[in-house]
This record gives structure tokens, sequence and C-alpha cells, in this order.
């Protein structure tokens, strides 16, 4: 039997973005949907909700894995919420979650997320103003962004 399973593309990056960032998350998001992947993120706002406005614009799947005990905080694009109450902690289960990763722009989080990405062997692909680090692949817009993301994925 074939699998049925949808990839999994995490968006991750700044709750605090620059305009350029959130126009630049909203087209990954897109992007995502338009190709069948599931969109996972943190579920709140900056890039994680313009990248799910983006899945959701196009008709597609946004999970968030929320921070706090309940669905209630996710922002309003979420169609998956998932609720931790594990704080930051909940970075690890995004990485694990993910199949590929995509930053943009991006703080702290974004950095832990993206070490912990590498660490697992998944591929993050990094947008400008997103965290530069051995192993990520810098990458020059959205659309080459989600391509190179797809491309890695062992379907």
């Amino acid at each position: 039997m074939p699998d049925k399973r949808k990839p999994i593309i995490g968006v991750i990056g700044a709750s605090q973005p620059s305009p350029e960032g959130l126009r630049m998350a909203e087209a990954v998001g897109y992007e995502i949907a338009t190709r069948g992947a599931v969109l996972v993120c943190g579920g709140l706002g900056g890039i994680m909700e313009a990248a799910s406005k983006g899945a959701a614009v196009a008709g597609g799947d946004v999970m968030g894995i929320l921070p706090g005990p309940d669905k209630s905080s996710a922002n309003s694009y979420v169609t998956l919420p998932v609720p931790t109450n594990m704080g930051h902690a909940r970075n690890v289960i995004i990485a694990h979650t993910a199949d590929a990763l995509i930053a943009v722009e991006g703080e702290y989080g974004t950095v832990s997320e993206t070490a912990i990405s590498l660490k697992l062997g998944k591929p993050v692909f990094v947008l400008p103003g997103g965290p530069k680090m051995a192993g990520t692949v810098s990458v020059d817009s959205p659309v080459s962004a989600v391509t190179l993301a797809f491309e890695s994925l062992k379907l």
C-alpha cells in the first residue's frame, strides 16, 4: 500500500519580523501548500502567522506546535493546533516533525530550531536575514527555498 502521508515542511523565524520577512514568509507558506505539503510552525504570530496565512490562502493545512496548554493561542490560520505546554522545548517537536525547514529571519528560537534540525540531519534553507550556520543552505527567494526543500525530501 503506498504511503499516503503528506510531506511536512517547517517554517521557522522571527516573532518580530520586518515587512520583507512577512512577505517572504507568506510566499513560502503559499508555495508549500500549493505543492501539497503540510506546513508546521510554532503556531503564533510574526513569521509563523504570515507563513500560515500563505498556506491558508492556498487551501493548505497548517500544524501549529504551540508553547502553551490550549489551542486558543494559535493564530487564526492554524488548522491543526497542537498544544504542548512545553514553552521553548516545543522547538524540538517542530524540528522532529518537519521533513525539511525554511528559516525566515529569526532570533534565538530560530537558532535553536535550526541547530536541532541540523543535528537530526534535516535540511534547513535560510532566506536573507535568517541565521546562517554551518550546514544550512542559503537561498535567495521563497520559491527557491520551497523548491529545494521538496527536492531534499526522500519520498
